[in-house]
């Protein structure tokens, strides 16, 4: 069995972030790193990682968040030397052509809508995975 890929999510919502825990703890493959808040508090908390070792091998970033939002910490992880290599993924309750079109331009890898359920949530890993192909 492969070593779990770390998930570090950018999630201002309490009861999403609550959902995504619950319905993907019986995931081996992923280990779910501590919520962000928002894109301040996710670039904070990648400050206080120190090996590059210990980074994240996937950031999903909620579009809608206080402070700074998905688009804007894509395009400042991707300005980094230390982040621009983490596979980002932008997900939101609606994902509209204006959004896709600016997320991809900044370099998401996908942008996918938010899941309703657990299989919707199992749905995203599994999408993310593909695209980001095997380690």
């Amino acid at each position: 069995m492969s070593v779990p890929r770390r998930l570090l999510v950018a999630e201002d919502d309490l009861d999403d972030q609550e959902l995504m825990k619950f319905f993907l703890a019986d995931r081996s493959d992923i280990q779910l790193m501590n919520f962000a808040n928002d894109g301040v508090h996710l670039w904070q908390t990648l400050e206080l990682i120190p090996e590059e070792k210990q980074f994240p091998d996937l950031i999903i970033l909620d579009q809608n968040m206080p402070r700074q939002n998905g688009i804007q910490t894509l395009q400042a992880l991707k300005l980094s030397r230390r982040y621009n290599s983490i596979p980002v993924v932008i997900y939101s309750t609606y994902a509209d052509e204006m959004l896709i079109n600016r997320a991809v331009q900044s370099g998401a890898i996908l942008i996918l809508t938010k899941p309703l359920n657990r299989s919707g949530y199992h749905e995203m890993i599994d999408t993310i995975f593909q695209a980001i192909r095997p380690e």
